[in-house]
């Protein structure tokens, strides 16, 4: 993002704006995962250049399965009580019915076997954006969802957020179809500062965790994941 104009008085270009890397500063509905060691080391694999594909996917998906974890815990429970094998009672929580999940087409796709590995029975929806090849403006070309998923919570699953231009695009489409704003989980892998300033701009009910913002993304994720780089 830049501000500002050339003046007539031999001024040159105005510097980039510098965004803040700390979540507070966007409003309490963006959430990074607590900083530790292991998540830094996930990190590092996935951005050194030097590394095989099969590392590359084999951390990628630690790393997925964290951010996967901590957007489930973002999910409303209900209390409920369980009788034990012993026959003692236990008070405990239950997700509330009707959560699913949404890739977003293609790079969030790699996404999916970590939330079914932990939620066996979700339903995935998934959304298609592509940007015009002229204007450079993005579009949905394809959506795909659960009849009824204006009822249900939806973890939106996309690992890599640069402008933020896409998950508008994603979330627009999904407002369309009924899902509220406040309804809808952005599970991120690496979100920049300019990423996360639109997204919330755009949709400030909209809770987005990811493990980091960086203001450099890393944008090989999809084609190391897939093999098509």
């Amino acid at each position: 993002m830049c501000s500002g104009t050339n003046g007539t008085g031999g001024e040159g270009p105005s510097s980039p704006e510098v965004l803040s890397e700390d979540p507070s500063d966007y409003g309490n509905n963006v959430k990074i995962l607590a900083y530790n060691d292991q998540i830094k080391e996930l990190q590092t694999i996935i951005r050194d250049k030097n590394t095989t594909r099969s590392d590359f996917k084999f951390y990628a998906d630690r790393l997925i399965r964290l951010v996967i974890e901590e957007s489930l815990n973002q999910l409303p429970y209900s209390d409920c009580s369980v009788i034990t094998p012993t026959g003692a009672i236990y008070d405990g929580l239950r997700y509330r019915s009707g959560n699913c999940g949404v890739s977003i087409i293609r790079s969030g796709e790699a996404m999916e076997q970590g939330l079914r590995d932990c939620c066996r029975s979700i339903r995935i929806g998934k959304i298609l954006v592509e940007s015009d090849a002229e204007t450079h403006v993005a579009k949905v070309v394809y959506a795909r969802f659960p009849d009824d998923i204006a009822h249900r919570q939806v973890l939106l699953m996309y690992p890599i957020m640069a402008t933020g231009n896409t998950v508008i695009q994603a979330v627009n489409v999904l407002k369309d179809h009924g899902v509220k704003e406040a309804s809808i989980i952005l599970s991120n892998l690496f979100c920049t500062p300019v990423a996360a300033r639109m997204v919330v701009t755009a949709f400030p009910d909209l809770k987005i965790l990811t493990s980091e913002l960086n203001p450099v993304a890393p944008n090989h994720f999809g084609q190391r994941y897939f093999g098509t780089d």
